[in-house]
């Protein structure tokens, strides 16, 4: 009767299915990063790795044509979003110091992401 009337109107579509689908593709990015960042010990040389990775993969998100339009511009202001706070990683040293002394990444980590010399002497 009313009530299964009621439930039936509340059940998505097969478009909203496809909609849950792919922001679930996207925010699974934030939530990884939001969990990584939130362990008990905190890595100041991992910030910026991650941040790149974070850019990729949204930068992948926002070109792929299997994404719905609203999904790509959702992905492209998570984008802008993200790169507002990389940039406040230039007002910073310590981000770049603390990866130089990293064993891990020292100086080779700038020159595999391809940053400009300039940028990499500055660091």
């Amino acid at each position: 009767g009313k009530a299964k009337a009621a439930l039936d109107e509340k059940q998505l579509m097969d478009y909203e299915w496809k909609i849950v689908g792919q922001l679930r593709d996207v925010l699974k990015i934030l939530k990884d990063a939001t969990m990584f960042f939130s362990r008990a010990v905190p890595n100041l040389a991992t910030v910026i790795p991650a941040m790149d990775l974070m850019d990729e993969k949204l930068t992948t998100y926002s070109l792929d044509d299997k994404y719905l339009p609203a999904i790509r511009a959702a992905v492209g202001l998570a984008k802008k979003t993200l790169n507002r706070y990389y940039q406040l990683t230039d007002h910073s040293d310590v981000y770049r110091i603390a990866m130089i002394l990293h064993p891990r990444h020292k100086l080779v980590y700038f020159k595999v992401a391809n940053w400009e010399n300039e940028w990499i002497d500055a660091a």
